[in-house]
């Protein structure tokens, strides 16, 4: 070979070198935005379920998977600044719960999925055109939580014998926590009872909220809200100080020393969750991917909590009860 032919061989085979270092390197594992309405404690075991489906369907973290956990701590003007973050580090989903964070996240993004573990009404907030053919970026799973309002209020009344006028928390900035209020009182008015409703949309609302009370009511609905969740400890501290027996939406309210809920098994709609992820990421497209229903649901009863309200729950009760804590 001559000089010349021999120095342009050496430098093509350079030039070549980098090329064929990075098409051997590893290719970037995709990234899961996990858009936390509320904080990582009252998410705990949520979080723990989505992650353990994860991993049984081959996503590991920090191997083939990254995520990406953010935590808005019940402050809805963080849900915007999130989304946006998501947006900027360009992950592949959106993870979240609840409607208004999944409103964020759409504002944010039509590109990116978004999976939800639980809206209340999609097509009437219009994130999605129907729960068959969802047509946009956004899907998951929807719970219509007014309609176990009713459910919630007859609970109530076993509990409370002569339940006559009820009070009702809620965080009114949430359109979906909204309706709900509304559901409450229209089941309230069948069962002959005074409603009350607590307005309330920042933390620092509570106990301002619970000062209004004044022993204006023999029992407390709280309307499930990320907000609310978060100031779960405060709430059932005010409400046994109150002498409130009151009824939640899920058993997190409940471990945290309220008296009982029913509602959606919520470990199990962010293990679904982790199945819509799942699919996304192996190239199914959100639009086509139809909204699902809850199918599991608990009532749950802190006993500890009934007797220092000096309640007694009827063994029929009892006996209905997925679970009873003592």
């Amino acid at each position: 070979m001559k000089r010349r032919e021999f120095v342009s061989f050496l430098g093509g085979a350079a030039a070549a070198w980098p090329i064929a270092a990075r098409a051997q390197q590893p290719a970037k594992p995709p990234t899961i935005g996990f858009l936390g309405p509320s904080t990582p404690s009252a998410m705990s075991s949520w979080v723990a379920a989505f992650a353990q489906r994860l991993r049984e369907l081959g996503w590991i973290e920090g191997r083939t998977v990254v995520v990406e956990y953010r935590w808005a701590e019940g402050r809805s003007e963080r849900l915007a600044e999130i989304a946006a973050e998501f947006v900027r580090l360009k992950v592949d989903v959106i993870v979240t719960y609840a409607t208004p964070p999944v409103i964020a996240a759409r504002q944010a993004t039509a590109v990116i999925p978004i999976v939800s573990a639980v809206m209340g009404d999609p097509v009437g907030t219009g994130l999605v055109a129907s729960l068959a053919r969802p047509g946009g970026n956004v899907t998951g799973l929807s719970v219509l939580t007014p309609d176990l309002a009713g459910k919630r209020l007859e609970l109530l009344r076993e509990v409370v014998p002569g339940l006559r006028s009820l009070a009702c928390l809620a965080n009114v900035s949430n359109p979906i926590t909204a309706l709900e209020v509304g559901e409450v009182q229209a089941a309230a008015r069948t069962l002959g009872l005074d409603v009350v409703t607590l307005e309330i949309r920042r933390p620092e609302d509570i106990a301002p909220a619970f000062e209004t009370l004044k022993g204006h009511a023999q029992a407390l609905y709280v309307a499930g809200d990320p907000l609310v969740l978060t100031s779960r400890v405060r709430i059932n501290t005010l409400a046994l100080v109150a002498r409130l027996p009151a009824i939640y939406n899920q058993r997190d309210y409940v471990d945290a020393g309220g008296l009982m809920c029913y509602g959606v098994n919520w470990p199990d709609l962010f293990r679904r969750t982790a199945d819509y992820a799942d699919k996304i990421l192996r190239g199914a497209k959100p639009a086509d991917m139809p909204v699902e229903q809850p199918t599991r649901f608990d009532l749950v009863i802190n006993l500890t909590t009934a007797k220092a309200l000096g309640l007694t729950v009827p063994p029929t009760l009892l006996a209905r009860a997925d679970e009873v804590i003592e």
